[in-house]
């Protein structure tokens, strides 16, 4: 067994359905190039906007919800000792969710979910927290959040209730 298959579970479907759904989103961003959606919402680019969101942010669960069952699909290999197996996920996801959450509340909806490839543009550039912080609050944001998701101990207590339940049969 080469290392890398030692730490990655190449056969786990999940792990391809969770790639499928991360890259997903990008890909469907690129519909602006085409004005698909304004079309279909008869030129209003407010409904078209609203629509996207809808989309990105669900899509984003369902992501999210895939992400944790190809993690629960995968070996575990502990990087950190306690107490930093849990500390620094925790404050790593914290501060992930200050960024996205911070960064949401200053865009708005249309601010946030692409508004400017409808054509609706704010007043004037962010320049406040987390925007005087970082440049791309959200992306480094969820970053934080993925590998702090891939990091928590969770995954531990998972197993160990799937061992426990094994035994007991």
């Amino acid at each position: 067994m080469d290392a890398f298959s030692s730490i990655v579970n190449t056969p786990a479907t999940s792990l391809y359905i969770s790639l499928f759904a991360i890259t997903f989103n990008p890909t469907a961003w690129n519909i602006y190039k085409n004005r698909t959606i304004t079309r279909i919402f008869g030129g209003n680019t407010r409904y078209g906007c609203y629509f996207l969101a809808a989309m990105i942010f669900s899509f984003g669960i369902l992501r999210d919800h895939l992400y944790q069952r190809a993690l629960a699909d995968q070996p575990r290999v502990p990087l950190l000792p306690e107490p930093y197996a849990t500390l620094v996920p925790v404050i790593m996801f914290s501060l992930g969710q200050i960024f996205v959450v911070t960064s949401t509340y200053a865009l708005g909806i249309t601010g946030t979910f692409l508004g400017d490839y409808f054509g609706i543009l704010m007043d004037h550039r962010v320049e406040g927290f987390p925007f005087n912080v970082l440049r791309d609050p959200m992306y480094v944001g969820s970053t934080l959040c993925f590998t702090a998701t891939a990091l928590w101990p969770f995954t531990d207590m998972i197993y160990s209730k799937r061992g426990n339940a094994v035994k007991q049969e």
